[in-house]
């Protein structure tokens, strides 16, 4: 099992930016796939971003392209999420998750194996 913390969440108004991170531990594994997903009051969890973790692929949500960035540090067991341009609609609470029994592009929270406990993203107006 993998175990991932999540941190760099806060408060920041319309147009500011942040960065989360989040560090993996325990049993490693060849290859995965790493996202991070978002849930906002009374909606459904939602992909974000993903990321291969050997070649480093990246892909996004359609309305986060060219604002966010998903990154990774292979020495540190860290993944990264910059988020630039941030809306209020982008307010929710960021999981990460890893897969290790599917590498590729896979967007279902059902395909992850693993998550995060969550941190809160507020973005005012």
């Amino acid at each position: 099992q993998v175990q991932l913390v999540e941190s760099g969440g806060g408060l920041v108004q319309a147009g500011g930016s942040l960065r989360l991170s989040c560090a993996a531990s325990g049993r490693t594994f060849n290859d995965y796939t790493m996202g991070w997903f978002r849930q906002a009051p009374g909606k459904e969890r939602e992909f974000v971003a993903g990321i291969t973790w050997s070649s480093g692929y990246t892909y996004y949500l359609d309305s986060v392209k060219g604002r966010f960035t998903i990154s990774r540090d292979n020495a540190k067991n860290t993944m990264y999420l910059q988020m630039n341009s941030l809306k209020p609609e982008d307010t929710a609470v960021y999981y990460c998750a890893a897969s290790y029994h599917l590498v590729g592009v896979i967007r279902a929270v059902r395909d992850f194996d693993s998550w995060g406990q969550g941190t809160q993203v507020t973005v005012s107006s």
